[in-house]
């Protein structure tokens, strides 16, 4: 057990403890009495909070979706920024970024299932590649304006990322980035399935 005393060690549990927190499931649950696994998508994050939140209080709804929209950043945000903190290798914090994903991804405290990973994968991108994140970020937006589905918009807004990066950082190491993406589409399959078939819902 001695392992666990070692700092790279802590702070990958941390990660992946932290990034497993359900903020959106626990605020619905507290503050609307809805169980967001169990309606809509039975996904944690901002965008079925905000569907099943809005059938009963759309007021509520919206303030609900924002707030686990900010937690489930700054989840991310906070954990990668430690790691910076206590002077940790760009290889380890990059690792305990990819972790705080997965963390949100397969959470601990929900039997290894969780959300799509979309706002912490954000987070932790913010902390590591910022120009990155913020042209992620327009993309995203632009077609969230106008398409109005989120799957989709959030796929569009990792890939534009994923470009930046390699065009930004040619030289970088990319295989975390590579590797989040990979779970957020990944996690997204069934968004995809939806679409193909016509049935993905839009953001009103």
């Amino acid at each position: 057990m001695e392992f666990l005393f070692n700092q790279n060690v802590q702070f990958y549990l941390l990660a992946y403890a932290l990034g497993g927190i359900p903020f959106g499931m626990i605020l619905a649950k507290f503050f609307a009495g809805v169980n967001v696994k169990e309606s809509g998508s039975g996904s944690i994050g901002a965008t079925n909070v905000l569907r099943v939140v809005k059938e009963t209080n759309p007021s509520l709804a919206k303030k609900l979706g924002a707030a686990t929209l900010a937690l489930d950043a700054l989840k991310g945000i906070a954990v990668v920024l430690a790691a910076k903190y206590f002077e940790m290798s760009e290889s380890v914090v990059w690792l305990v970024a990819v972790l705080a994903v997965v963390g949100h991804c397969f959470s601990p405290y929900l039997w290894f299932e969780g959300g799509k990973g979309v706002a912490t994968g954000m987070g932790v991108m913010a902390v590591m590649l910022p120009v990155e994140t913020a042209i992620a970020l327009a993309v995203w937006a632009i077609a969230a304006k106008t398409i109005r589905i989120s799957s989709l918009s959030s796929m569009m807004g990792l890939l534009a990322l994923i470009i930046a990066s390699f065009i930004l950082h040619p030289d970088m190491f990319h295989a975390p980035v590579l590797f989040i993406a990979f779970i957020l589409f990944y996690k997204h399959i069934p968004n995809f399935v939806r679409l193909f078939k016509g049935e993905e819902k839009r953001v009103a």
